[in-house]
């Protein structure tokens, strides 16, 4: 069975809805995120503030590369996981790539109390600083032909969007 590969801004729903969808399609559940900071013993934002975003997209780039050899998984990647063009290249040839697109305002409400966020975490107009990045990744983000707009939608219904298509398609 193919993997189901989650993408889309922070905050659009990537990690719940695939636990979800995991769960009921009998796949294994991986938060690319999650494995970083275990197999490097920093959380996310400590990897940021110590090491910077390019070591931590060196890493991502190497899960991606390993997790698209391998199937039955739903995968929730990170955020940024587009700004390297082969991510999606590697995970499209082996699965089915699904993007949440979300408003800015949606991103915002979802994510304006989270502190693990290391690209929001330094601004102090966090929505100002959403609005630029998401406008940033649309282009890449609108690439990826199934778009699923999650801004207006449940975990559920996200998860209820995913099963189908993964069905339609495998």
């Amino acid at each position: 069975m193919k993997n189901l590969v989650l993408v889309g801004f922070m905050g659009s729903g990537k990690s719940s809805a695939g636990r979800l969808v995991a769960s009921r399609l009998g796949l294994q559940f991986v938060d690319m995120d999650a494995v970083i900071e275990e197999r490097v013993g920093q959380t996310i934002p400590a990897i940021f503030e110590t090491q910077g975003e390019a070591i931590f997209r060196q890493h991502e780039r190497a899960l991606a590369q390993e997790l698209a050899g391998q199937s039955d998984q739903v995968i929730a990647t990170g955020g940024g996981i587009v700004l390297n063009p082969d991510n999606i290249a590697d995970f499209s040839r082996t699965g089915i790539v699904v993007c949440f697109w979300i408003s800015p305002e949606a991103a915002f409400e979802r994510t304006k109390h989270t502190r693990h966020r290391p690209l929001l975490e330094a601004e102090a107009d966090r929505q100002a600083r959403i609005v630029a990045l998401l406008k940033k990744r649309e282009p890449l983000y609108r690439a990826i032909p199934i778009q699923i707009d999650v801004s207006q939608m449940t975990v559920t219904q996200q998860a209820d969007a995913l099963e189908r298509i993964y069905r339609e398609r495998n």
